[in-house]
C-alpha cells in the first residue's frame, strides 16, 4: 500500500475522483434517510464525509492516510455525538451500520436508561430475526461492571454494559466494485 505523502500528491486526482462518488452516495443515501427520518434536517453530504488524513498524534502506526472512505449521516453531520447511519468503503472491508459509537456519558447514560425501562422491547427489536440477520454484528466493548447508576441485579445487565450501541451489516466488495 502507498501510503505516503508523495505518493498522494502524485496521484491526488485518483483521491479526489474517488471522493466525488462517495459525495453523491452520501448525498443519495442522505434523501432516502430524510423519507423516513426527518430529524437529520437539512445537512450536506460534505458535513457527513468523514475526512482522509488520521490522527497520529498517539498512534504507533504513523501512516497518513485512511484507506478506507466513511460517511456519517445524523443531524449534525459526522460531528454528532447521537445516533445516526453510517456507511464505510474499503477493499475487503465494507460495511453499513447504525446506532451510537462511543457516545459522549451524558448520551450513553440515556440510552441505558431506556434500555433499562424498556428492555423487553429492546430485545425484542435485536433478536428479531430481519432485524438479526441483516445486522451481523453489534460493538461489542463492554464494562466489565454494571455500569453505575443501575441495579446489578438487573436480570438483562448485560445489555447495559455496552460502550456502544451500534449495528453494522458487512458488504462483499462484489456488491461494490
Amino acid at each position: 500500500v502507498n501510503n505516503n505523502k508523495e505518493w498522494f500528491d502524485e496521484n491526488r486526482h485518483r483521491y479526489e475522483e474517488s471522493r466525488k462518488k462517495v459525495l453523491f452516495l452520501t448525498e443519495l443515501v442522505i434523501n432516502e434517510i430524510k423519507s423516513f427520518d426527518p430529524g437529520i434536517g437539512n445537512i450536506s453530504a460534505k458535513d457527513c464525509m468523514f475526512r482522509i488524513f488520521r490522527d497520529v498524534r498517539l498512534a504507533h502506526d504513523k501512516t497518513p492516510y485512511k484507506v478506507n472512505m466513511g460517511s456519517f449521516i445524523a443531524g449534525g453531520g459526522r460531528k454528532s455525538t447521537g445516533a445516526g447511519y453510517y456507511f464505510h468503503i474499503e477493499p475487503g472491508g465494507s460495511f453499513v451500520g447504525g446506532g451510537a459509537y462511543c457516545p459522549p456519558a451524558d448520551v450513553l447514560k440515556a440510552i441505558r436508561t431506556e434500555i433499562f425501562d424498556h428492555s423487553e422491547e429492546f430485545k425484542k427489536l435485536i433478536y428479531k430475526d430481519s432485524f438479526a440477520k441483516t445486522y451481523t454484528e453489534m460493538y461489542d466493548d463492554q464494562l466489565k461492571t454494571p455500569p453505575k447508576g443501575f441495579p446489578k441485579d438487573f436480570q438483562d445487565i448485560d445489555l447495559l454494559k455496552y460502550k456502544s450501541y451500534a449495528f453494522t451489516s458487512r458488504i462483499q466488495d462484489s456488491e461494490l466494485f
